[in-house]
């Protein structure tokens, strides 16, 4: 057996701050704590409703799709996920999928002192399930999350350790807080982290193994690094890896095994019946603007004060602190 080299993709679930929910006028509101509050007959599934698209939300998946250097379609459309599960109340997700919004992009980011370089497959539009609450004997369901505007952002399996995941993830929240579109909390659960891994020799893809509903960096990190451990050390005793969904227990730090995995077509995806194409002239894509972003902020840094890479990084690691002393620094005389 030749070297065995993890080859992992990553989905990022991103909550959009816009004012309401993706196809109803209902608050969006990530802090609200009265259960089934911010709820109407839409975003609940009720018969005979009709969804209308948040024209903010668009607005704000092209901002991060031109930050991450993608291919933005000027025609895409939204299609049914149908699944069944209770934070679902209309039994099938408004998502998209075969036309995406965004396509063939990519995030470069600074791991070690060199440039890395993630491919992003697409980017699209869809809209967040509701929040299941368990006790110990029963399970409420909250639907103040459900129909919140969801960007589903997909990578090329194109990592290859978990601190390479771990440096990603940091420079795409900083993008996605430069931008405005999201404050990306994982606390709050604003960003959310799904793991495509497998194991195989050089550059051939293993058995995929998907690992759902990570809550936090340091969580994405130590699933991962158990995951690379678990399956070579299966591939090493020569036995096999199966395709499945699984889970990261958060106490244990362990990964476990949800069910056997799903296939695209078991969602039978199908074009959203209530909702028109979505068409996007050049003109309005371009016409979006892009404030300077940290990968920018950074050379200019370099150049202008003459700051050290590590010097600037944590300045620009944080917004607040960059824009106080680029505040300063245009105060001083020389």
């Amino acid at each position: 057996m030749g070297k065995l080299i993890p080859k992992i993709g990553l989905e990022i679930h991103l909550e959009l701050n816009t004012e309401s929910k993706m196809f109803c006028s209902c608050p969006n509101d990530s802090g609200e704590i009265h259960p089934n509050t911010n709820i109407c007959e839409i975003c609940t599934g009720q018969p005979g409703v009709l969804p209308v698209v948040n024209k903010k939300a668009i607005e704000y998946a092209i901002k991060l799709a031109k930050a991450l250097n993608c291919k933005i379609n000027n025609i895409s459309y939204f299609a049914r996920k149908n699944y069944f599960y209770p934070d679902l109340p209309k039994n099938y997700q408004i998502s998209q999928y075969e036309l995406p919004l965004a396509t063939n992009g990519y995030l470069e980011f600074y791991l070690k002192g060199e440039f890395k370089k993630v491919r992003i497959r697409r980017i699209h539009l869809e809209e967040d399930t509701g929040k299941l609450i368990h006790y110990k004997d029963y399970t409420l369901v909250d639907f103040n999350r459900s129909g919140v505007p969801l960007l589903e952002i997909v990578t090329e399996p194109d990592i290859r350790s978990s601190e390479e995941a771990k440096e990603f993830v940091e420079e795409l929240i900083l993008i996605i807080r430069y931008l405005g579109v999201s404050n990306a909390s994982p606390e709050k659960g604003e960003i959310r982290f799904e793991a495509n891994l497998s194991v195989g020799e050089e550059e051939k893809l293993g058995t995929k193994v998907e690992i759902k509903n990570i809550g936090s960096i340091r969580s994405l990190k130590d699933a991962i690094e158990y995951e690379i451990k678990r399956q070579m050390n299966l591939l090493k005793k020569g036995e096999k890896i199966i395709q499945e969904t699984r889970g990261f227990d958060e106490n244990k730090r362990i990964t476990y095994t949800q069910r056997i995995k799903e296939y695209e077509q078991d969602y039978r995806y199908f074009p959203e019946p209530d909702l028109p194409l979505l068409k996007l002239s050049d003109d309005y894509i371009n016409n979006i603007p892009l404030p300077e972003l940290p990968m920018q902020k950074r050379e200019r840094y370099l150049k202008e004060f003459n700051l050290k890479f590590k010097e600037s990084d944590i300045l620009i690691k944080n917004k607040h602190l960059a824009e106080f002393f680029e505040n300063v620094v245009s105060e001083v005389k020389y």
